[in-house]
């Protein structure tokens, strides 16, 4: 008997595209003849649709997930990444595919992810908070970016080389987040590594991938095919252990599970981390699976042991799911969420 797979997609922040490319490509790459795909969407009203894209609501969302065995998140960025979907699954007692909620909300706020690397001996590029409150009060000094706290895809980052380009920047951050932080340029190649965790409960990372963009890595260049990946990275020996160690240091210390991408600076004194991807790009060209194709492992294996190792998980037991004959609320299935989007 095949494995059902529910695979969600979409959400309602600022990656609800790339996030549904991610999950209609893992639909498409999990092996048929293992694999039941039963694909849901999360709108960017929060409607949730059937694979037809018929509303649902969340009950009949619910009622899809509890006739799966193992749901696979792909929901990029906040109510998703950050720990809200894996909530979802815990609460239901299913395997999920994924970090849980604490290491997703740690990863998912940049700030949080800096303590915890700084914590664990691993550096981190120079910066502080800001909040709409203290926006007012900063002064451009030097050469910094500007990032929200909460976001992915590389929106609203911007690299700020004058004074007047401060104040615009945190606007375009904060409108995105309620934080967000002003971080020193780090001077460096940008390297990724990817850490997973297989079915077997072993831990391995992948080889290192740089980028390689003129100028700032933001959305454009990282969705526009403007950058030049290059996997292998060409390191010596010790960066690439120094490399490998921080990432698994970083994956092990905010507790990740499945995989996650750690992205680095790599700077004459060493690697720098710059954030933790938890739910990351996974289609077939995205950065993880072609560091792991580097190694061996195709896009087709790299999910299933995603998803062999949601299964070998013990579920939590479940706290709430309703039957099949509840009937959902009026708002559930008749009206989008009433929660506004967010990035």
């Amino acid at each position: 008997m095949r494995t059902r797979v529910a695979v969600i997609g979409g959400g309602q922040s600022c990656e609800h595209d790339v996030s549904l490319a991610s999950a209609a490509a893992v639909a498409a790459a999990l092996d048929p003849t293992t694999y039941e795909v039963v694909p849901l969407t999360i709108g960017r009203d929060g409607t949730w649709r059937d694979r037809s894209l018929r509303p649902i609501g969340l009950a009949g969302a619910a009622q899809v997930l509890r006739s799966c065995d193992v749901v696979f998140p792909v929901v990029h960025g906040p109510r998703g990444e950050d720990g809200a979907l894996a909530a979802l699954c815990e609460l239901a007692g299913l395997p999920y595919v994924g970090s849980g909620i604490g290491p997703g909300a740690l990863a998912m706020d940049k700030w949080a992810t800096k303590l915890v690397a700084g914590a664990v001996g691993i550096a981190t590029a120079p910066g502080h908070l800001v909040t709409a409150a203290t926006a007012a009060r900063e002064r451009w000094t030097h050469p910094v970016v500007v990032k929200p706290v909460a976001a992915g895809s590389s929106h609203g980052v911007a690299l700020v080389t004058a004074p007047d380009g401060l104040l615009p920047a945190l606007e375009v951050a904060l409108a995105l987040d309620s934080r967000a932080l002003v971080e020193d340029v780090v001077a460096g190649r940008e390297i990724d590594v990817a850490v997973l965790r297989r079915a077997d409960g072993t831990v391995v990372a992948s080889p290192a991938l740089e980028i390689v963009v003129d100028g700032l890595f933001d959305f454009d260049a990282k969705y526009g095919g403007h950058a030049d990946l290059r996997v292998p990275a060409r390191l010596d020996e010790a960066d690439a252990r120094a490399l490998e160690q921080a990432a698994l240091t970083a994956y092990d210390a905010l507790g990740c599970a499945g995989v996650a991408r750690i992205d680095f600076f790599l700077t004459d004194a060493g690697p720098v981390l710059n954030e933790v991807n938890t739910i990351p790009g996974m289609t077939e060209h995205s950065q993880v699976p072609r560091m792991f194709t580097a190694a061996g492992l195709s896009y087709p294996d790299l999910l299933d042991e995603l998803v062999r190792g949601a299964r070998h998980r013990a579920p939590a037991t479940p706290v709430w799911f309703p039957s099949l004959d509840t009937p959902a609320p009026t708002w559930q299935e008749d009206r989008p969420s009433p929660l506004s989007p967010v990035c």
